[in-house]
């Protein structure tokens, strides 16, 4: 294959040339309440072609492997056709490299029924329970096995495993309805998620608790995340402001997201860590070709760094993180996050609620939306704080704000990092993404938190 791909990469013309080839094996399995949905098991290939002619990007995607070459010329014809300003990708030594991983428990080498099975006890437990009308479960795992080589010498081989499910239970008691759900995700290791079931007796507790919460009153509180709902505020809130094609594409943005600005207190650090070992947005090398790395994006409270792809990268000025990433071959890659959090501090649970007399503790996450600076998330579940204990359980809140303001805020930052691996990321047409988020627990001193 090797040969195959650098032979329909002479003589193209281009600045420069990469080809991608995908093989990519699936499992679904969907139930919604007592019904089962989905169980399929699906397979799928194919390659795509980008080519650089003047600052000018050309992309062509192919299932038969017999049009790569024709691929090729029709992306370098597309490319003199768009171009733009321009751009000399940054240099780089050829990369020759195989990597694989290796789970512990491989989901490939499951069966269909035997996940099915698995799957069955958790309904049943979920649909079993006081108050529980329906539930939702969503499970996928897939292997791709992708093969790069580039015009400047790169040749890379990745074989990558993947698992992701999603718990949902959904409680009732005459017109109220309440859910809560559990996301899980491993690289392709199905041993995890094979002991799930007091996660899912407590998936259904909760539903059912809900719907006897009371509702906070509105305002604005000191409030305490927990790991999971401060990573999805880390990803979704600062994460995509991070992302250099966002930034150099958007004034507004670029005024914002200047080098060297303060954004919070010296106890605020923000990484974004592809080499982190078997999380699941970890990858040895980006879909350019690029290693893998680590960046900081905060330290000690100041924007340090962004996420680039070479494009961005060059056009910046700004050192290449590795962080083109793309779901598909259907797709040309784009940048994107991998494994983003904060870093854990020196404080813990019990000293970060201590000083709380009135307060709200939120964990999980159930939804939520972000316009450039402005964020609203839905919190999994909510508790008072009364007297620097965690007291009754709320019905849902939403947190809102601005993010600047609100990294400001963050006076306080636990010890106990927790990386959350459930659900994936979208942007630009491609979701979901694998990647991971997370933080310890952190205490905003003051929030608007929605409830009645």
């Amino acid at each position: 294959m090797r040969d195959l791909l650098f032979k329909a990469l002479r003589s193209h013309g281009a600045d420069h040339v990469d080809i991608r080839l995908e093989e990519r094996a699936v499992t679904r399995i969907t139930y919604r309440g007592a019904s089962l949905e989905e169980a399929s098991l699906l397979s799928d290939s194919g390659g795509c072609v980008r080519a650089l002619v003047n600052g000018g990007w050309g992309f062509a995607s192919f299932n038969d492997i017999d049009a790569l070459e024709h691929s090729v010329a029709k992306a370098v014809s597309e490319a003199r056709y768009s171009s733009g300003d321009p751009l000399a990708l940054q240099q780089r030594e050829p990369v020759e490299a195989s990597v694989t991983s290796f789970p512990s428990v491989n989901v490939t080498q499951i069966s269909l029924e035997q996940k099915k099975r698995m799957l069955d006890e958790y309904n049943d437990i979920i649909m079993s329970s006081p108050r529980i009308q329906s539930s939702h479960i969503l499970y996928g795992d897939s292997e791709r096995v992708i093969r790069y080589a580039s015009s400047d010498g790169s040749y890379i081989e990745q074989k990558i495993p993947d698992l992701s499910l999603r718990l949902t239970a959904i409680a009732r008691d005459g017109d109220e309805v309440q859910q809560s759900g559990v996301s899980l995700g491993t690289v392709g290791d199905l041993g995890p998620i094979t002991t799930l079931h007091d996660r899912a007796r407590d998936v259904a507790r909760r539903a059912a608790a809900l719907l006897d919460a009371q509702s906070l009153k509105g305002g604005e509180y000191t409030v305490v995340l927990d790991p999971v709902l401060a990573g999805v505020f880390t990803h979704e809130a600062f994460g995509h402001l991070s992302e250099a094609d966002l930034v150099y594409h958007n004034p507004q943005l670029r005024e914002l997201m200047v080098l060297g600005r303060r954004f919070g207190g010296k106890h605020l650090n923000i990484v974004d860590d592809a080499t982190l070992p078997s999380l699941r947005g970890s990858y040895a090398y980006d879909d350019e070709g690029t290693p893998g790395q680590r960046t900081a994006l905060i330290h000690d409270g100041v924007l340090e760094g962004r996420l680039h792809s070479r494009e961005t990268a060059a056009r910046m000025g700004e050192p290449c993180s590795g962080s083109a990433r793309a779901i598909s071959y259907r797709h040309g890659p784009i940048v994107r996050m991998s494994n983003t959090y904060i870093e854990p501090g020196d404080v813990s649970l019990a000293d970060m609620l201590a000083d709380i007399d009135e307060g709200v503790y939120v964990k999980d996450w159930y939804g939520g939306q972000t316009s450039l600076e402005m964020f609203t998330f839905s919190a999994g579940e909510a508790y008072m704080i009364r007297n620097g204990e965690v007291a009754e359980m709320l019905r849902p809140v939403v947190l809102t704000g601005n993010v600047f303001t609100t990294l400001e805020r963050i006076d306080a930052i636990g010890n106990d990092l927790d990386m959350n691996q459930g659900g994936g990321c979208g942007k630009g047409g491609q979701s979901p993404l694998p990647v991971s988020n997370g933080s310890p627990h952190i205490r905003i001193s003051r929030c608007v938190v929605g409830g009645r």
